[in-house]
């Protein structure tokens, strides 16, 4: 046998080919369902939304935006929600917090109850709230029957459902749940030990509260403000059952063109004007959130 024939490998000794990869379509077929639904649930009525609010019977949708965004009602329309919504805000913040701090660390009889109690607010419809309020606070409700039975006074002593105040009022009454919640969370997983340390170093109370507890609880309360800024932006069966006639929110607004006058194309600006809101504060929580998690990771 010749060299260059024992030097040639063989057929057999060769390595085989490796065998072309058959593509997993299980993880796209898994998918689809999900992503079909969320395009039909949220992106289809925003795309229909944004659509009608270009549509008109004379192809002027552009004068209809500058028509609807040009109105005084409009201007007083969003001033009005967002004065309503940030109030809500700072109200369900500030009496939130001081639930969840009483709840956590203020130990006295019946607060499983009061929590449990908090936590089935999150369950009801707004609109109990809103009638809860007309019974108690209603110009025939409960207190006004008590206070005109004191003063002989057949006068309503309390007169403010109907007005910016009264809606404000309700909103923080059903919406500070969802403060407190994410706030006890965030107690709950505070360390006992941190506590105690600073408590024997001669801390305060009030020092321990903002200088050890309030800074692990932002991420809890900015959460909790901007779902509460988000509910509050769109709220509009509190706004409905209380009467408030002369307080005209964007959702009040859009009901009114929309169903009211069936001025289709104006609600659909004005609508395609509450989603871009609402989808720039999302982000902006987005954000805010992400930020504040990444500075407590390092």
């Amino acid at each position: 046998m010749s060299a260059p024939a024992i030097l040639q490998p063989s057929a057999a000794a060769a390595p085989p080919k490796p065998a072309a990869r058959q593509r997993n379509w299980k993880p796209v077929l898994w998918t689809l369902p999900p992503l079909l639904v969320v395009l039909f649930i949220a992106v289809y009525p925003i795309v229909r939304v944004l659509t009608e609010s270009t549509r008109t019977p004379n192809g002027r949708g552009t004068a209809v935006w500058s028509q609807v965004l040009g109105s005084e009602s409009f201007r007083d329309a969003l001033w009005r929600t967002v004065f309503i919504a940030v109030s809500s805000v700072a109200g369900c913040l500030v009496l939130g917090t001081f639930l969840a701090i009483v709840l956590a660390f203020v130990p006295f009889p019946g607060s499983q109850v009061v929590g449990r109690l908090i936590d089935t607010v999150l369950t009801l419809p707004s609109f109990l709230i809103t009638l809860a309020f007309t019974f108690l606070y209603g110009t025939v409700g409960a207190v006004n029957a008590l206070i005109s039975r004191l003063t002989g006074d057949h006068e309503p002593a309390l007169d403010f459902l109907s007005t910016p105040l009264g809606v404000i009022l309700a909103e923080i009454t059903f919406f500070t749940p969802f403060v407190v919640r994410p706030l006890l969370a965030a107690f709950a997983q505070l360390p006992r030990e941190q506590l105690d340390v600073a408590a024997s170093l001669g801390a305060s109370p009030w020092r321990v509260l903002r200088q050890v507890v309030l800074p692990e609880a932002w991420p809890a309360l900015a959460a909790g403000g901007s779902l509460v800024l988000l509910l509050t932006l769109n709220e509009f069966g509190i706004v409905l059952f209380t009467g408030a006639k002369g307080v005209i929110t964007l959702p009040a607004l859009i009901y009114t063109r929309g169903i009211v006058t069936f001025d289709l194309p104006g609600a659909a600006v004005l609508a395609s004007v509450q989603v871009l809101l609402s989808l720039t504060l999302y982000i902006g929580y987005r954000l805010v959130f992400a930020r504040f998690t990444a500075r407590k990771e390092s």
